[in-house]
């Protein structure tokens, strides 16, 4: 068995073979309900749960500092710790194209145990299904391979959410950006530049543990995968009608990450990461927060990139009013993040626009 064929998503003998061979060697230990058509966990009283159900279309599949098996536990897990959750559960999908080549699902499949058992995560069910011939290529490196991923957790900090920024709150970084989105970007247009540039890719609940744990209050947390350090902070300044203002000399950018960016003309703010989260707290929770994240690997590089200098009441019109409480100041916009440079100017941070990187998670 080299490859895929259309009868390993048959549902028959070629099927379950293809299952026990491929895949249990890896999964067994993760899944108490292998043999069934879901799986079963137990609910506490008031106990709250969170979930998250995120698809993997990365190219290439393989890349320097992981691979899609990886990248599919390590996204999902993170969408539920940036929701104040434990990781606990997962349900996976794979469609696969016929004529993939099945030492490549191995590899794929051992990234995903090793990642689940690093994070104590039981997998509850899992599906595959084989899609006939799409791609040209002869080669069975060149298949196409797609993953679904739900992942469920329990709640251990509520309320985060990205509409609850307030004034004066702190935004920290918690690692350096656009290594995952360059390395990609270079890999996907083959550019023969000689890089040691890795992807990020990580779970990032084991540097959050401690924070979650903690009577800290936490205003809003997000991974900044899709659209970067821009995405995340433009949907939080929309989403709580507010002013962020950073400042650039804080964001730390891997050195040859940005001379990729220079050479290329990319943005490093809106390139993907899949190892890096944005939070905002009260100030004066800030310290406490950086000591917590610095304790750990993933966040030893974490920095106070900024703060929230206006948050705007939606209830009123932004335009003057008798009471003032909307008067709009020379150095707040609404519902904008400001960027200030290095160089002593402003600029606003604008929400990407447009493909810059096709099927980078």
């Amino acid at each position: 068995m080299d490859i895929v064929t259309l009868a390993h998503g048959s549902g028959g003998i070629n099927a379950a073979e293809f299952v026990q061979k491929v895949f249990m060697p890896y999964f067994k230990d993760l899944m108490p309900y292998a043999n069934e058509d879901c799986g079963i966990f137990s609910s506490i009283k008031d106990m709250k749960y969170v979930t998250s159900t995120d698809s993997y279309t990365i190219n290439p599949i393989f890349f320097a500092g992981g691979n899609i098996g990886k990248l599919c536990v390590c996204g999902s897990s993170n969408d539920v710790a940036m929701m104040g959750g434990k990781p606990l559960y997962l349900n996976i999908g794979f469609i696969i194209e016929e004529g993939f080549n099945i030492d490549l699902l191995k590899q794929i499949a051992e990234s995903i145990a090793l990642e689940c058992k690093s994070l104590n995560i039981k997998i509850l069910s899992a599906d595959t299904k084989v899609l006939p011939k799409v791609t040209d290529s002869t080669e069975a490196k060149d298949k196409l391979i797609f993953i679904n991923t739900t992942c469920i957790g329990s709640v251990e900090k509520d309320c985060i959410s990205a509409k609850n920024l307030s004034e004066n709150d702190s935004i920290i970084l918690s690692g350096k950006i656009g290594s995952h989105g360059a390395r990609i970007f270079l890999e996907q247009n083959n550019i023969a530049i000689t890089s040691n540039i890795q992807s990020d890719c990580a779970s990032l609940y084991p540097m959050l543990e401690s924070l979650l744990q903690s009577n800290i209050p936490i205003h809003a947390m997000r991974d900044a995968t899709r659209g970067g350090l821009s995405s995340v902070l433009n949907e939080w300044a929309i989403s709580s009608h507010a002013c962020i203002d950073i400042y650039e000399e804080k964001i730390q950018i891997v050195s040859e990450v940005h001379g990729v960016c220079e050479m290329l003309g990319l943005e490093p703010y809106d390139l993907a990461n899949e190892g890096v989260c944005v939070i905002a707290m009260p100030k004066q929770y800030a310290e406490e927060v950086l000591s917590l994240l610095r304790g750990h690997t993933l966040g030893v590089n974490a920095t106070i990139i900024g703060e929230v200098s206006k948050v705007f009441n939606p209830i009123f019109n932004l335009q003057d009013s008798k009471d003032n409480k909307t008067q709009i100041s020379k150095t707040t916009y609404h519902q904008k993040v400001v960027l200030h440079t290095k160089y002593g100017s402003k600029r606003f941070l604008e929400y990407p626009q447009g493909e810059i990187l096709p099927r980078i998670c």
